[in-house]
């Protein structure tokens, strides 16, 4: 199993439209990588490990998958579109994107 975590970072003034995320960007993601797809959590930032410190990243969205070639045949032919609409919420902020083998769950 593999998780491909995007991180959005939270910089200042940057607007995330979590609304827009949610309720349109996530859907079309599961809908276009279909059965590949395993599963999807996505989590906002609240804080950072200091108190009072702000989170490092804003959102992140972990996506499973069975292997990373299981996720590059379904992101593949999608990349294109998934990427365009990142602007569509994003406010400007570029995702860095990860791919980890999950260890333990």
């Amino acid at each position: 199993m593999i998780t491909v975590t995007v991180l959005y970072p939270n910089k200042d003034g940057a607007k995330f439209d979590m609304s827009y995320y949610l309720g349109k960007h996530i859907p079309m993601v599961k809908k276009l990588l279909g059965p590949a797809l395993k599963g999807v959590v996505v989590e906002q930032g609240v804080a950072g490990g200091v108190p009072g410190s702000k989170a490092t990243y804003g959102v992140v969205c972990h996506l499973r998958f069975d292997s990373a070639e299981a996720f590059q045949a379904a992101f593949g032919p999608h990349a294109a579109t998934v990427q365009a609409d990142v602007r569509n919420y994003s406010g400007g902020v570029e995702p860095v994107i990860q791919l980890s083998e999950v260890k333990l769950s």
